[in-house]
């Protein structure tokens, strides 16, 4: 069964990420804050799920 969840959370990451490389966004923006906050919640996510 698909995890819905992790599908979201990587999906939002794939479009934030293509958004700073279009506009060269600096690590210190927004943008890239959620990037480092969804990073974090997909590896506890795959953690919580690997047992």
């Amino acid at each position: 069964m698909a995890d819905l969840y992790l599908k979201k959370l990587e999906s939002e990451r794939r479009q934030l990420w293509a958004t700073c490389r279009l506009k060269g966004l600096a690590r210190d923006t927004p943008e890239r804050q959620r990037i480092a906050e969804l990073d974090e919640a997909i590896a506890a996510h795959k953690a919580r799920t690997a047992g």
